[in-house]
């Protein structure tokens, strides 16, 4: 079993929060990477109400828009192949998925089946440059955020996985922490996994006390400066 300076708890524990509030104590805990490690670019959530996920990456890379050229036997191979490597984990996943063709998206990768597959094997979701489809089928809790919504899945098949990827411009390796909700998704260095919560807790602390202020039927500009006066000497 791989040594982790975290346990399934705490990336249990992460799931408390959305994407955007990980992204602020990552600000804190992990300065050098707040200009990157997170998605560039907007997804498409298949359910925006689910919670966020949170877990380790299981990478692929996929192409769509022309037939493998492999025969069908080995195309079964490359498929069961993939699905022993998203199976082989001894904690929660989630699937970061890099759509190689020019125009990504162009066939899906998740619907009904791959999305019911993976929640089977330990997978709480998806992220992917590529698409996704039957909306109305996907597995019961399973998140995915695609970059867009498409009915047919076309010749799609595995390239590669396990390798780096690059998926709205959030470089992804295996099993980097990633947590994901309908905002985007960010890669966590495994070392501030579980700085995070206290760094969560000392920056809800400083913001209420200026959204409280704003709340106030007194509020005006000097009002404002007070409460980021007193925000500041809160450690």
């Amino acid at each position: 079993m791989t040594e982790r300076p975290f346990t399934r708890a705490d990336l249990d524990l992460l799931r408390r929060w959305d994407t955007p509030t990980i992204c602020n104590a990552m600000e804190i805990v992990a300065p050098a990477r707040r200009g990157r490690g997170f998605t560039l670019q907007p997804f498409t959530a298949a359910d925006p109400s689910l919670p966020p996920i949170c877990g380790l990456a299981r990478t692929g890379q996929i192409r769509a828009a022309a037939p493998s050229g492999r025969t069908k036997e080995q195309d079964k191979e490359a498929r069961v192949g993939w699905y022993e490597y998203v199976a082989d984990a001894d904690l929660p996943t989630i699937v970061v998925i890099e759509d190689l063709d020019d125009s990504p998206g162009f066939g899906a990768f998740w619907g009904e089946v791959n999305s019911n597959v993976h929640k089977g094997l330990g997978c709480q979701g998806c992220v992917t440059s590529g698409s996704f489809r039957d909306l109305d089928m996907l597995a019961p809790g399973f998140q995915i955020i695609g970059g867009m919504i498409n009915p047919s899945h076309a010749h799609v098949h595995m390239v590669d996985f396990g390798r780096d990827v690059i998926v709205h411009g959030m470089p992804c390796m295996h099993d980097d922490v990633v947590h994901a909700d309908r905002h985007g998704a960010v890669v966590i260095p495994a070392e501030a996994v579980r700085m995070l919560p206290a760094a969560i807790d000392l920056i809800t602390r400083k913001e209420s006390v200026i959204l409280e202020m704003c709340k106030r039927d007194d509020f005006d500009i000097h009002k404002l400066k007070e409460a980021l006066a007193r925000s500041e000497d809160i450690h």
